[in-house]
């Protein structure tokens, strides 16, 4: 019964076509494996030292903010807030919860009109990671769902993503991403994103597919993104000092004339350069675009459970200014303190956020 079982894996290795074959893909993977190179990251992170880390577009709010944390130190990562906030587009209130280890990662919140955003991602092993995020709002004209699954090699990352997947209604809808980003040298890395949505089934599918690279320098980096919109995104990144960091941030579309309204090719773009200043207690951040915004912010800790934030920003075409003001605190008991500084003093799990 065993040799009838494993015939045909033997004939597989025992077919010189395979074992060519076979041969051949051995010969390739150890010429890459001596090549070194490094995981690139994924292709929604290749310019995230710009746009995440130094840009402010991200941290900026107005009106006045105000959270408090508890964190529990009887798991490497629990903790839970209440944030409270008057201000454009701020949720007067807000209970969040958090937490993570090395093989979990949960995050949950809920507001005053009822409206829930969660996200669950589980880590199946080393490299391999899958994420779900859903938002549900009382009238649900905001629902949203998403999947998604990562793998990370040593020299290449690729997911997979569906946005608001259907499969009932006797058809496919939804959003679907496959994207890959390959380390090609010790720094340059190339990668590709391809899009397919169906809004509904009354409507036909398209497809976009986009490119990406990314070239990264002991000190700088550059990276560029063409998108089959018609749109390219170029950013560069660089490294002064220890404490200081600038970028560079240009955003180019073009779209075809319009036939109603005549003219030629419609473009519009954007470039912002920003810098960001770390010190001992505090972190500034400062950013000017081409459409004339101005924008600062400011985070200090005046003492080790609180941190300000002071945020501004300024349009100096239509002469409008907004302001934001938030306190952050972090409360903690002498157990949970004692607790922290003892899992500060191992080493940090491998949280998949």
């Amino acid at each position: 019964m065993a040799s009838t079982t494993n015939a045909p894996l033997a004939f597989l290795s025992q077919n010189p076509v395979f074992a060519s074959l076979s041969d051949v893909y051995d010969g390739f993977q150890e010429r890459r494996a001596k090549l070194g190179l490094s995981n690139p990251g994924t292709v929604e992170n290749i310019a995230k030292e710009v746009q995440r880390d130094t840009l402010l577009t991200n941290f900026m709010f107005s009106g006045l903010r105000a959270e408090l944390t508890k964190a529990f130190g009887f798991s490497p990562l629990f903790q839970v807030s209440h944030q409270f906030a008057l201000g454009e587009r701020l949720s007067p209130y807000t209970f969040a919860a958090l937490y993570g280890t090395s093989q979990v990662f949960a995050q949950g919140s809920i507001d005053e009109q009822a409206n829930l955003s969660t996200r669950f991602n589980w880590r199946w092993g080393p490299s391999s990671v899958s994420k779900t995020q859903f938002q549900i709002t009382p009238a649900g004209t905001q629902d949203m769902a998403q999947f998604e699954h990562e793998y990370t090699g040593a020299d290449f990352t690729a997911s997979v993503k569906a946005l608001n997947p259907g499969f009932l209604e006797g058809g496919i809808t939804g959003i679907f991403i496959g994207q890959y980003l390959q380390s090609v040298t010790k720094k340059l890395a190339l990668g590709l994103e391809a899009v397919w949505r169906r809004a509904g089934l009354s409507q036909g599918p398209d497809s976009a597919l986009s490119y990406v690279a990314r070239y990264k320098s002991e000190d700088w980096l550059a990276s560029v993104q063409l998108q089959a919109e018609g749109a390219i995104n170029t950013s560069y990144w660089r490294r002064l000092s220890d404490k200081v960091q600038a970028g560079v941030d240009m955003t180019l579309s073009v779209a075809p004339p319009n036939p109603m309204m005549g003219g030629g090719l419609q473009k519009e773009g954007i470039t912002t350069i920003g810098a960001k200043y770390d010190f001992r207690m505090s972190t500034y951040r400062a950013q000017v675009d081409t459409k004339g915004k101005l924008s600062v912010l400011l985070e200090k800790r005046v003492a080790p459970p609180i941190m300000m934030t002071f945020a501004a920003d300024v349009d100096l075409y239509t002469q409008q200014a907004k302001l934001g003001l938030g306190i952050s605190i972090e409360a903690a008991n002498e157990m949970d303190m004692e607790q922290q500084e003892a899992l500060s003093s191992q080493p940090a799990p491998n949280i998949p956020f």
